[in-house]
């Protein structure tokens, strides 16, 4: 099993335009953030953690040639609007490509991509199939391949987040109940959003996040959706304890 970071920043991504702090000027390549996603691989299948405004340049970077399925943890633009750009997977797989997502959220999907939905989609339009599913599902991507759907709260907004047996990743959570804490406990590796220092009303910060990650107690717990008030990549890495780590576009985790 691997996991890819495709993007580690939030909503307006790292540099933010007409932005000209010294992170966003910054020249390391891990202080540029694409929007939040992940490619969860397992025995040669590729599973797709949300899709946002970047997700055709994730795509190409990363040379991804087949999607099983996307999961969407939320309908918010920066997990969403991407959903135009899986086409190429349509003609190459030949088939509708399966979203899994709140009941709630495949409604915003259908109002936003009203023209794939449609009685008579334009040609060439995106093909999705969509499956609603609920906290607390464990539900098959393919037959050996199941996820488990995590209870999240993005400021009043329930949303998901998703375990993969010894692998979960939580992105714009705020509040995560004990029955969701006690949920997670036993992974391995852990995916944790932490916007920024400052108190925020729907996302963890710094300090929110460490404490957070504690109470799961993951052997490597990895912070993301990280925006540029989180500083220097380098100097993020030296705040933290060896068991949390900042996550950068790119970077890539295995396990046998």
């Amino acid at each position: 099993m691997s996991v890819t970071f495709l993007g580690t920043g939030t909503s307006q991504g790292v540099p933010v335009i007409g932005c000209e702090c010294d992170i966003c000027l910054s020249q390391n390549v891990k202080d540029k953030r694409l929007r939040s996603s992940v490619l969860v691989q397992v025995n040669g299948t590729n599973v797709l953690i949300d899709a946002g405004p970047d997700l055709r340049q994730q795509m190409l970077r990363q040379n991804v040639r087949h999607l099983a399925a996307i999961l969407l943890t939320h309908e918010h633009n920066d997990h969403t609007i991407g959903l135009d750009d899986i086409r190429p997977f349509n003609f190459m797989q030949g088939g509708d490509m399966p979203l899994y997502a709140l009941q709630r959220v495949i409604d915003d999907i259908k109002v936003k991509f009203a023209y794939v939905f449609a009685e008579n989609p334009y040609p060439g339009s995106p093909r999705m199939v969509c499956h609603s599913i609920k906290a607390g599902d464990i539900f098959p991507v393919q037959p050996l391949f199941h996820v488990e759907a995590i209870q999240v709260l993005h400021g009043n907004l329930p949303i998901l987040g998703f375990r993969f047996g010894q692998f979960a990743y939580i992105t714009d959570a705020s509040t995560l109940d004990v029955s969701t804490i006690n949920q997670l406990k036993g992974v391995d590796t852990l995916v944790l959003n932490a916007l920024r220092y400052r108190k925020h009303n729907t996302h963890f910060n710094f300090d929110e996040a460490v404490s957070v990650a504690g109470l799961i107690g993951a052997r490597q717990t990895y912070f993301t959706h990280l925006s540029h008030e989180m500083g220097y990549y380098d100097d993020l890495l030296e705040k933290l304890p060896p068991s949390i780590l900042p996550a950068y576009d790119g970077l890539k985790i295995s396990w046998k």
